[in-house]
């Protein structure tokens, strides 16, 4: 499998406090990385993005981003920053919440730690809010 090198790349999609803003979210990511020639990391990618964005949405109450980097060719990170300080337990190395078939939350960090090849996240210097980040990409992890 071959990757296209680029040179290093960097995109920010500002999000509005809405219902629709992880799929435009995702609609973006696929757009980029198939742009960029890395249509294989798409479906990971996707859904690790996918709870980033989910969740600012969620668990704060004003706008939040995406944002998107190469870090090495075939290998990207994402982000979603938001507003709200806490960084969640399985994040900060802590235990995550059990979560039982039938529970509606609690499932979607764990997916993050068994898709992502590293994840973590650090609190904004200023105004508050966090940035929870994952990559995934690379000749091993395909």
């Amino acid at each position: 499998m071959s990757f296209t090198v680029s040179p290093p790349w960097a995109y920010t999609l500002q999000l509005p406090q809405d219902p629709r803003g992880p799929g435009i979210a995702r609609s973006m990511l696929r757009t980029v990385l198939a742009a960029h020639g890395l249509r294989p990391l798409i479906t990971v990618a996707e859904l690790l993005a996918s709870e980033l964005v989910t969740n600012a949405y969620r668990y704060s109450d004003a706008p939040y981003t995406l944002t998107l980097r190469a870090v090495e060719p075939g290998r990207v990170r994402r982000g979603g920053g938001d507003s709200n300080p806490l960084i969640p337990a399985p994040v900060r190395g802590g235990p995550a919440t059990p979560a039982g078939d039938t529970d509606e939350r609690g499932r979607g960090l764990r997916l993050v730690q068994s898709c992502a090849d590293s994840f973590g996240a650090y609190p904004f210097d200023t105004g508050g809010g966090k940035l929870l980040w994952v990559e995934c990409g690379g000749p091993t992890a395909l």
